[in-house]
Formats: structure tokens, sequence, C-alpha cells
């Protein structure tokens, strides 16, 4: 499993110095538009991961290869602005990191590929029409699997019995969040639990959020997939404390800012695979001929500090589960 710690603490020198690589065709510069919904800062690992997995195929930044990189830091608002910037530069190939930005992407153009690093529910959301054959100029990857929220809610039941009021945080802005919240839903009421919808609409009250959690007399909260959030992975897990509220999300980066606990796919190695995806468009191949991939392995990550400071003793048999116990 990757040390992410000593990965992203080594990712930012070698963002400016790309590995030399034999360019794909000599003479040849391709452009690629990179989108997000977060900030640069917050996607470091991410981003340098895709960097990587375009080096190994032979793209070497400087020589064969310019990235034009495109962030909304937060602001949904702001992403049609920024995707008509990138088809306007004419860039080859456009990857996105989220729906949001993927949908923006889609809506600023119907010609220029799009490849979608992670997406929630690239066919509920209708960027796709269908995972096999995705059919437009959009496909990628989507770290959703319909049996996730089943088993973030069972994972996080034995982390902390009592909680039976689970507050699911969501951005109402990102398409994707509606069928989460289905499934979550869904999958509550055989366990027993009844789930309480948080939208979190803007980003910077999600103190409000929390109190709306507390009012709503939550003993645990879920984080919907979103990279809004994902941007406010610390503000979200140093309230999650102060409220004493065990907190499950996503991605690994969440426990590592002191969330008590994720599940779900690896959207760093989701961003070394989507290069993948970018070669093949390079060379010729149609997006819509590219299956979308769904995740086949998740990872568990758990923060044991959060666990103590929270007065939570986790059963041990959850403990062995755990691809990565954080001290």
């Amino acid at each position: 499993m990757i040390d992410r710690r000593a990965f992203i603490a080594g990712a930012a020198a070698v963002l400016a110095s790309p590995l030399a690589a034999e360019a794909q065709q000599p003479g040849k510069v391709w452009r690629i538009g990179f989108l997000g919904s977060a900030s640069a800062s917050s996607a470091v690992a991410r981003v340098e991961a895709l960097r990587q997995g375009l080096r190994d195929l032979g793209y070497t930044e400087g020589r064969n290869l310019v990235i034009e990189f495109r962030w909304s830091d937060g602001n949904n608002d702001r992403l049609a602005a920024l995707a008509a910037e990138l088809v306007q530069l004419k860039v080859d190939v456009i990857v996105t990191q989220g729906t949001p930005p993927t949908v923006a992407a889609k809506q600023a153009t119907p010609t220029i590929p799009i490849v979608f690093a992670v997406a929630g529910d690239p066919l509920g959301t209708g960027l796709v029409a269908s995972l096999a054959r995705p059919g437009g100029n959009v496909t990628g990857l989507t770290d959703i699997a319909p049996e996730l929220a089943g088993k973030r809610l069972e994972l996080l039941r034995e982390a902390a019995p009592g909680a039976t009021r689970i507050a699911a945080l969501s951005n109402p802005g990102n398409p994707s969040s509606r069928p989460q919240m289905k499934d979550m839903e869904a999958a509550a009421r055989p366990l027993g639990m009844s789930i309480r919808s948080i939208e979190v609409r803007d980003v910077e009250r999600l103190d409000s959020a929390f109190a709306a959690a507390l009012r709503e007399r939550a003993g645990a909260v879920v984080v919907l997939s979103d990279p809004s959030l994902f941007g406010r992975r610390s503000q979200i897990a140093e309230l999650a404390k102060k409220n004493r509220l065990p907190t499950m999300a996503w991605t690994p980066e969440f426990a590592e800012s002191g969330c008590l606990m994720i599940y779900g796919a690896n959207t760093v190695e989701m961003h070394r695979r989507a290069a993948t995806y970018v070669d093949k468009i390079l060379k010729g191949a149609r997006p819509a001929d590219l299956p979308v991939e769904r995740p086949n392995k998740f990872e568990l990550v758990i923060n044991l500090k959060t666990a103590k400071a929270l007065g939570l003793t986790l059963p041990s048999s959850l403990l062995r589960r755990a691809d990565e116990l954080i001290q």
C-alpha cells in the first residue's frame, strides 16, 4: 500500500522536475487541460500520480507535453468559465477531477475528449450513456460502487455502536450527491439506522452544517464524495472532533487529516490510471469506446488518535481489517 505521507512530502519537489522519458511522437507537443473543484494545494498527491502515470507512458512536461491547470478553489460557479478557457486553448484532452468539473467540461465542448480521473455516478448523472460504451466525448474512472454505502454504515456501526442517527454531509450542487444519498438511505434501513441529510451549499459554512447535525441528534457523520468537501477535509475533521462526532469519509486523505475512518477506492491510484486513458486517446482511441473503470478494491483506513480523542474503543476485529492504522 502507498505510504501517502511520504508520497505527499516528496511530491512537491518532483512536480517541478519531471523524469525524462521517451517522446511519443518526435516534435509533437500535446496539450492537456486539467479542471478541478478543489485547490492545487489540496490535491498534490493526486496531480503527481497523474503526472507520474504520464511519465511512465513516455510524456515529459517541457518536451512533448504541456498541462494547463484550472482550479475553482471550491467555488463551482467558476467551473463553466474555467472550462471555457481550456476549450479556447484548444487542448487535446481535458482531465477532470470530480463530477461538477466533468459536467462543466462536457457543457463547454462536445468534441474535445474528456477523461474524469474520478467521478461519483457517471451513468446516473448523465455523463455517459453506459459504463461499457460511454457513447460521447467523456469517459474515465468512477470511485462509486453500489455496495459502498452499506459497507460504510456497517463499519461506522462497528466503531460507534450507539450511533443510529447518521448525518450525511453532501454538496447539493454536485449531481452525484443525490444518487449517493439514495444509496445511503436504502442501506441504512436494514441496519436499523436513519439518515439525516445535511446539505453544504457553502463550504465556508461547515460550522453551520455540524450545528445542524447536532440539532438532528446525529451520533455520527458520513461525508459523501465531493471535490469541494475534499478540499475542506481538515476543517471537517476539526469540527467532527470538536463536536465529538465519529466521521466516515471516502478517501484516505480524510483520515490523515483527522477524521475517524475512511472506506473507499484509492483515488490517488485512480489519477495514475487516468493517464492510460489520456494515452489511448492521444493515440487515436475514441472516448465513446473506452469503458468507464469501476473500483474493484477498497481500502479501510482508521485514525487511532482520533478514536482515542473521541473516547472510542475500537474492536480488534475491526482493526485487523484495516489497510492502514494512523497512530
